[in-house]
């Protein structure tokens, strides 16, 4: 194709561009009837005039297909399977994000065997989900998660090769998709790291900065009364007579290290 042009059926037939004109399908099985094409096995003379049509309905397989081929659909697919199984494997047992995400990848991958994958694009899209379950395990002050989400971005740019036809994903796809992402994958790290940062809720380290009684002199060692519970206790620096007020100022294991309540600053 070296020039195109704008012309109607009936200047085409003039250049010779198509071969005949028809008004309908019967009106085409007659004009095409004793014209001789070209197959595998030789020249074959058409005889298709009074043929009878038989319409091939459209199968459900090939509805689906009609519908994930779609390039924003197959994208979806693929961004929510590749989200459900993130969420799966970063809260294992959870069961639910792991099969909407498993059913949501096979479809995706369906749709993409009829579509111009560019691989390149795929490969930044696994990438970035790769870095994003990596800032999980791996503290990276969020580089990786930066990382990560744009390689999402410009991997779903590029997913598809054929832009030229239609066949890319929209940028009103893109955007939420991605923001939707990192957003999410924000709100799951941030919680893991509250998690973490978080005052242990039982045991001798929750009682870290807490102050109580000493039940028995603690020279060093002894026991003190903390929230209503009897603990061994060892005091740090001069030893605390019986009844002295203390503040807890570390754990180890079933023993706290305590202080005179008022040292250290306090």
């Amino acid at each position: 194709m070296r020039e195109s042009v704008s012309i109607t059926e009936r200047e085409a037939l003039k250049l010779k561009v198509i071969d005949l004109v028809a008004d309908s399908l019967p009106d085409l099985l007659d004009k095409i009837d004793g014209r001789v094409v070209k197959v595998a096995k030789g020249p074959v003379t058409l005889q298709t005039r009074g043929a009878v049509v038989k319409a091939i309905e459209v199968g459900f397989r090939d509805r689906v297909l009609n519908v994930i081929t779609d390039p924003n659909i197959a994208y979806i697919l693929m961004m929510l399977g590749m989200l459900g199984l993130f969420f799966e494997l970063s809260n294992p047992g959870v069961i639910l994000p792991g099969v909407i995400g498993g059913i949501s990848l096979i479809l995706a991958f369906f749709a993409m065997q009829s579509l111009p994958i560019n691989y390149a694009g795929l490969l930044l899209i696994l990438f970035g989900i790769v870095l994003l379950i990596a800032e999980i395990k791996v503290v990276s002050h969020g580089v990786l998660a930066i990382g990560g989400i744009v390689a999402l971005a410009l991997g779903s740019l590029m997913l598809f090769d054929a832009p030229e036809v239609g066949f890319r994903v929209s940028w009103w796809v893109i955007l939420p998709t991605v923001g939707a992402t990192a957003g999410l994958f924000l709100v799951a790290v941030g919680a893991g790291l509250r998690a973490l940062s978080a005052r242990a809720p039982v045991g001798g380290p929750a009682l870290v900065g807490q102050t109580g009684v000493a039940r028995s002199a603690l020279s060093p060692e002894g026991q003190v009364l903390v929230q209503g519970e009897l603990w061994r206790a060892v005091a740090r620096g001069a030893p605390v007579a019986e009844g002295a007020r203390v503040r807890v100022v570390g754990a180890n294991g079933l023993t706290l290290t305590v202080e005179k309540a008022g040292e250290g600053g306090a």
